[in-house]
C-alpha cells in the first residue's frame, strides 16, 4: 500500500473514530441515542435481495453478521469520504491539511444520510417522517461537521508521522 493510500485510510478511519467518540458522548451525557450500525448491516444485508428502502428498517428481520458488517461499512464509508477530500483537494492537503477542506467535505457528507440512508431507512427524505424531523437534522449536520473536524485532526496527526 502507498504512503498516500495508507495515510487516506488513517484519516478516514480517524476521523470516523471521532465521529463515534462524539456519539459517544452524547449517550452518555446527554443520554442522545446514535444510529445503531447493525440497521445499516441490515440495509447492506438486503441489498443482495432486491430490497433498497424498509418502511422503518427496525422492523425488518435481521440479517446474519449485522453488526460486525454495519460497523465495517461505517468506518469504510469514513475511508472513502476521506479519499474523496484528498481527490478534490490534492495530495498536498495530507501533507499539510488545513482545516476549511475537511470541514466542507463534513458540510458535503451530510447528504448521504438525508438522501439516501433516511428514506432507505423509512425515516422520509432528510428525516421527514420522524417524530422530531428539525431535531434530526441539526443532529446529522452537527456529526457531520465532527466527521469534518476529525478529518482535519486525523490529518494533522498523520501528517506528523
Amino acid at each position: 500500500m502507498s504512503e498516500m493510500m495508507l495515510r487516506v485510510v488513517l484519516v478516514g478511519a480517524g476521523a470516523t473514530l471521532v465521529m463515534d467518540i462524539w456519539g459517544l458522548l452524547l449517550r452518555h451525557v446527554y443520554g442522545v441515542a446514535g444510529l445503531d450500525y447493525r440497521l445499516l448491516g441490515r440495509w447492506l444485508g438486503h441489498l443482495p435481495r432486491g430490497r433498497f428502502r424498509h418502511d422503518p428498517i427496525g422492523r425488518t428481520a435481521p440479517v446474519a453478521g449485522e453488526a460486525a458488517l454495519g460497523w465495517a461499512a461505517h468506518y469504510a464509508i469514513g475511508i472513502v469520504f476521506a479519499a474523496g477530500l484528498v481527490a478534490a483537494a490534492g495530495e498536498g492537503w495530507l501533507r499539510d491539511p488545513g482545516p476549511l477542506p475537511a470541514l466542507l467535505t463534513g458540510l458535503v457528507t451530510v447528504a448521504l444520510p438525508m438522501l439516501v440512508m433516511q428514506p432507505a431507512f423509512g425515516m422520509g427524505f432528510a428525516a421527514s417522517r420522524t417524530p422530531d424531523p428539525a431535531m434530526a437534522r441539526a443532529r446529522s449536520l452537527v456529526t457531520h461537521l465532527v466527521f469534518g473536524t476529525g478529518l482535519y485532526i486525523a490529518a494533522r496527526l498523520a501528517a506528523a508521522l
